[in-house]
């Protein structure tokens, strides 16, 4: 078989690749899914008891106009919008989002060390700072430090800070202005409008995994669930797919996890690839659903947990997103609620797999998610093991991007998405869809990829 153009993957990125070669008018294209679902790790998943659950706590927020557009063509009025409420959970109480804005909510004691270590920083030291982790101290002191920013990110990343580098933040992190911070503890505000999603939407019905199914229908015929790339000939610009067949191709852009790609799947690779593969680091996941009998007058959207008393990072009110995310709602208003929750794991962060769930139930009590007694209420559990969840932004990152992106792209290859570029600050979903569009605006028309420029 040859097609123009081979897509290797139909999450986000594929998907968004294939729409816009069928938008220009070309054809020739197929793309390749290993799993028998669309969406990558934005799918979205039905339990036994009607509960819908999404592979992690996404929401759906943009910086492109094409990708605004898109979502109304594929949802119309089918789609709900929110204000984000979010919130962290530290010292036994709920702090506003972001958390080094509304340290006012801290027991004195705990503010107080908060505001002499901001008051501590000289902003002396120009040299840029050698890791995230010097990072943190820098920005926020070592209050803020302890307290959140260490902790959380750590549960979050899997890796100790000192092995990331600070370069991917942008608008990732919620910078601290101590005037600010100050301001708020005299002044008693809450301060949480920070960031690009304090105000996201989200599919009435299905879960984040709908927009995919709809945008995959449109060009179902040239989506081959099941079967992904077994070995990729960048000299004869063919793949090997799981089910042996053998598929030529001109442009090949990949989506899965460029690791994979660069260190495995590519056939005759030189050792230099390899080695720069083998530096790239990356989570996993553990994704947990508990669906509990009745609601709570909450309407926080998602929660942060610094704390060890619980596993999890984040857990995600699911059922304030949709009502429909649970089963029988009461028309705009759930009867159940439905608690996402995300563990992450690495080799710096082991987790047992036989023992996620009840540590989910354990920690949701701790929290005070569930009250006490509340756990005979659950009604419906839900796990899911993520092997990729995060591309980390380690030390090394970019100097094995450096290698590997250009002797892709001299052999017709573009890696490009959350895993596929290895770029977590243009991963969102927004990104990732736009990247595969950019890509086939350059396959198709020469034009420039300005969310993830070319090497």
């Amino acid at each position: 078989m040859r097609v123009k153009n081979l897509i290797i993957g139909a999450g986000p990125t594929g998907l968004g690749a294939g729409h816009r070669l069928a938008e220009l008018g070309e054809d020739s294209f197929l793309l390749l899914e290993k799993n028998t679902h669309v969406g990558g790790l934005s799918a979205s998943f039905r339990d036994a008891a009607g509960f819908t659950w999404d592979v992690g706590g996404h929401v759906v927020f943009s910086h492109f106009n094409y990708f605004d557009r898109l979502l109304d063509d594929l949802l119309g009025d089918e789609q709900l919008r929110h204000e984000r409420v979010s919130r962290i959970r530290a010292a036994g109480t709920w702090i506003p989002y972001p958390f080094q804005n509304n340290i006012r909510r801290l027991p004195k004691e705990l503010v107080w060390e908060c505001v002499r270590g901001l008051l501590s920083l000289d902003g002396a030291d120009d040299a840029p700072p050698a890791h995230f982790g010097e990072w943190i101290d820098r920005v926020f002191g070592p209050g803020i430090a302890r307290l959140f920013m260490r902790p959380y990110n750590f549960k979050v990343w899997a890796h100790p800070p000192e092995k990331m580098s600070h370069n991917w933040i942008g608008e990732r992190v919620s910078v601290v202005d101590t005037a600010r911070v100050l301001e708020n503890i005299i002044l008693e505000k809450d301060d949480v409008a920070w960031g690009p999603n304090n105000t996201f939407s989200f599919p009435l019905h299905g879960g984040t995994g709908e927009i995919y199914r709809r945008l995959a229908a449109r060009f179902s015929d040239r989506i081959s669930l099941g079967e992904g790339a077994a070995e990729v000939d960048a000299a004869a610009k063919t793949v090997r797919t799981t089910s042996g067949r053998t598929i030529a191709y001109e442009q090949l852009l990949n989506t899965g996890p460029l690791d994979l790609l660069a260190g495995k799947l590519v056939a005759n690779a030189p050792d230099a690839l390899r080695r720069a593969a083998a530096k790239l680091k990356h989570t996993g996941a553990f994704i947990g659903g508990v669906g509990v009998a009745g609601v709570r007058d909450d309407d926080t959207c998602w929660m942060y947990f610094p704390e060890n008393n619980c596993p999890f990072y984040r857990v995600t009110n699911f059922h304030i997103y949709s009502p429909n995310n649970t089963p029988d709602p009461d028309g705009a208003r759930p009867r159940k609620r439905a608690l996402m929750t995300e563990v992450s794991t690495s080799s710096h962060k082991r987790e047992d797999p036989a023992a996620h769930l009840d540590n989910v139930l354990s920690g949701l009590s701790n929290a005070s998610l569930l009250a006490p007694g509340e756990e005979a209420d659950v009604v419906s559990t839900w796990e899911m093991r993520v092997e990729y969840s995060y591309p980390v932004p380690c030390l090394e990152r970019d100097a094995a991007l450096a290698v590997i992106q250009p002797w892709l792209e001299e052999r017709g290859i573009s890696s490009r998405g959350r895993f596929g570029g290895w770029k977590y600050e243009t991963g969102n979903m927004d990104h990732s869809l736009m990247q595969g569009v950019q890509w086939a605006d350059f396959v198709a028309g020469g034009e420039e990829e300005t969310v993830y420029p070319r090497s």
